[in-house]
């Protein structure tokens, strides 16, 4: 669906949050636009989808793991990453195993459809639609960095988007930087 497709500027926009070399996770990353963007930076990727024909080609790029997230057991259990990944994908049941999946000193960074879709275009059923702030409670624990929840047009969509990370344990008399 997204072949061929740049990165979400929301992905790449916090990306910047990331150390060289960093660990991603694609969650949902079907033709993988986003786990080859990171790879193309020298980030060590893992994607994750159920579709094992779209995930093929991007076997070169990481470690690749075929599995229905939503009808089977969480495949990355006790796992972290410096980094996890999700676009345009929302399964509420597996939001504690995602936020649970960033690692110390390591960024959330999710973007998918919110309420208010409905009315221009698919997905347009509240399943897959995140209600106001629901985003925002998901990530308690991490601290946010940014946080959306409107309309963006062309093409017309409702969005719910957030940047958060994982705080590592400070040096005293040092606050963490994150870039803006």
């Amino acid at each position: 669906m997204h072949a061929g497709l740049d990165a979400s500027p929301w992905v790449r926009r916090w990306a910047a949050l990331l150390p060289a070399d960093a660990s991603v996770l694609d969650l949902a990353c079907g033709s993988g636009r986003h786990l080859r963007w990171f790879a193309q930076r020298g980030h060590r990727v893992t994607g994750v989808d159920r579709d094992a024909q779209a995930v093929e080609p991007l076997r070169a790029l990481g470690e690749i793991v075929v599995a229905d997230i939503e009808n089977g057991p969480w495949p990355l259990a006790g796992r972290r990453f410096d980094a996890v990944v999700v676009t345009n994908y929302l399964w509420r049941p597996l939001l504690p195993a995602i936020v649970d999946s960033v690692a110390e000193g390591g960024v959330l960074i999710y973007e998918t459809f919110a309420a208010g879709n409905e009315t221009v275009g698919k997905p347009s059923r509240a399943d897959f639609l995140l209600q106001p702030g629901e985003l925002l409670r998901a990530a308690q624990g991490l601290r946010v960095i940014a946080y959306e929840d409107g309309f963006l047009a062309e093409p017309d969509r409702y969005l719910q988007r957030i940047a958060a990370v994982r705080e590592a344990a400070a040096s005293p008399g040092v606050a963490p930087r994150y870039p803006l």
